[in-house]
């Protein structure tokens, strides 16, 4: 395709950027928002957190490690659209399969370059995330918006069910396999993890602290995951409001108690939902891999990897079901929790760091702890 081809980006407050494209051609419509990170873009395109958003990089210069095999979060690009200030087409990496072109082209996602990304990236901060469109068809302002003003947008929607497996399978080391039952004698800890956008590398991380795992649909009913007698039960991240997801957050009232519980970003706002708590919309979320988060039990500053646009309400909380365990230090926004009378807490970053620190990789740790300590409880005659 011809990088000449010109491309329109319009918001819905009528800010307008001018750009080129790079891959693929047409129109897409999502929430505008950026990434602060300096690698990992193939990471941050397959996340399944980003379904419907138009993905900005603030780090000026992408593509230039190209796209390999083993980095993907999921089976398919998940942005509405890319945004980046110059495109390299040249990668050079000994892990390099093909150009960042390619791979966008063949998932039918527009990436567009040209467009100043750092004003694009201060203008978010100031007005907030927002609707907005790409088109290669037309530059007409006015038709744009009014398309972009037609989009219902994030809030008060359910879009985990289009990112969320349909099926049960069992992780294995060379990917998912279809099956509900478990298998794999060499894991001790069997841990059912409930998919609402899930990230393969979590998943990883779980195996590596051996776990065996059942990957299910969010929708999945409680009974239906306990007839399975997993040691532990993990919410997944995921898209979205999480307020809509009222299956979600239903499941998880129905397991407090009976399993033990790990959940982080969108699973950590389910938790809260699910004990009485509230979630807002952050104005511009917090996306990239340099997020300084206080954990207050040990006084330790964790940086570390994040990609959410809502947040549980820290004033919300209710305190005789649960405690703030960590908090963001940019805004003291709720970053971690525990709940008290029930084995069960959660996070709002992301510990399995693709990409990013591994500050946080302690957490899994902590989850086989949780179960082991579930497992030598006194149990009722």
């Amino acid at each position: 395709m011809n990088s000449a081809i010109r491309a329109t980006l319009v918001l819905e407050d009528g800010r307008v950027f001018k750009g080129r494209a790079f891959a693929s051609e047409g129109e897409t419509l999502g929430e505008v928002v950026f990434n602060t990170s300096m690698t990992g873009y193939q990471e941050a395109l397959t996340d399944p957190s980003y379904h419907e958003q138009i993905l900005t990089m603030t780090y000026p210069l992408i593509g230039t490690y190209g796209i390999n095999d083993e980095d993907n979060e999921s089976s398919r690009v998940q942005v509405a659209g890319f945004i980046v200030k110059e495109y390299q087409p040249v990668p050079s990496n000994w892990r390099s399969k093909k150009t960042l072109k390619t791979f966008l082209e063949e998932h039918g996602v527009i990436g567009i370059e040209g467009i100043d990304t750092r004003a694009l990236t201060r203008h978010i901060r100031v007005a907030g995330a927002m609707k907005g469109i790409i088109s290669t068809e037309t530059d007409n302002v006015k038709k744009l918006l009014e398309k972009v003003k037609e989009y219902p947008g994030l809030v008060g929607r359910d879009i985990t069910r289009e990112v969320a497996c349909n099926s049960p399978y069992l992780w294995q080391d060379d990917g998912p396999l279809p099956s509900n039952t478990w298998q794999d004698a060499t894991h001790p800890y069997k841990v059912v993890a409930l998919d609402f956008g899930i990230k393969y590398n979590i998943v990883r991380e779980l195996t590596k602290a051996g776990c065996q795992v059942i990957v299910m649909p969010g929708s999945t009913p409680a009974r239906d995951i306990l007839a399975l007698q997993p040691d532990g039960v993990f919410l997944s991240n995921g898209p979205g409001d999480p307020a809509p997801v009222t299956y979600g957050i239903s499941v998880v009232r129905d397991l407090l108690g009976k399993v033990p519980i790990f959940g982080i970003c969108l699973g950590h706002q389910l938790l809260g939902l699910a004990v009485g708590a509230r979630t807002f919309k952050l104005k511009f979320g917090h996306r990239g891999s340099n997020q300084p988060v206080l954990n207050l039990s040990t006084g330790r500053i964790e940086i570390t990897s994040q990609n959410h646009g809502f947040c549980v309400d820290v004033e919300s909380l209710p305190s005789e079901k649960a405690e703030t365990t960590h908090v963001n230090l940019n805004d003291r926004t709720s970053e971690g929790m525990k709940l008290k009378d029930v084995p069960a807490f959660s996070v709002q970053y992301h510990p399995e760091a693709a990409p990013g620190p591994h500050d946080a990789l302690y957490l899994f740790e902590e989850f086989k702890k949780l179960i082991d300590q579930w497992r030598s409880r006194p149990v009722p005659i």
